[in-house]
């Protein structure tokens, strides 16, 4: 994911398995937005 100031982050994608808890919440942190706003891009994909 890259911000349109420059900030990126990483985002793993392994085919067969899920995001823990953790490491979600941990990029949404590093992304600096709410879980809310997340969710919600989320939903725009």
């Amino acid at each position: 994911m890259q911000h349109p100031d420059g900030r990126t982050t990483v985002v793993p994608i392994h085919s067969d398995e899920d995001i823990q808890r953790g490491l979600l919440m941990a990029i949404i942190h590093d992304i600096g937005i709410e879980k809310d706003e997340f969710i919600s891009l989320l939903n725009q994909v």
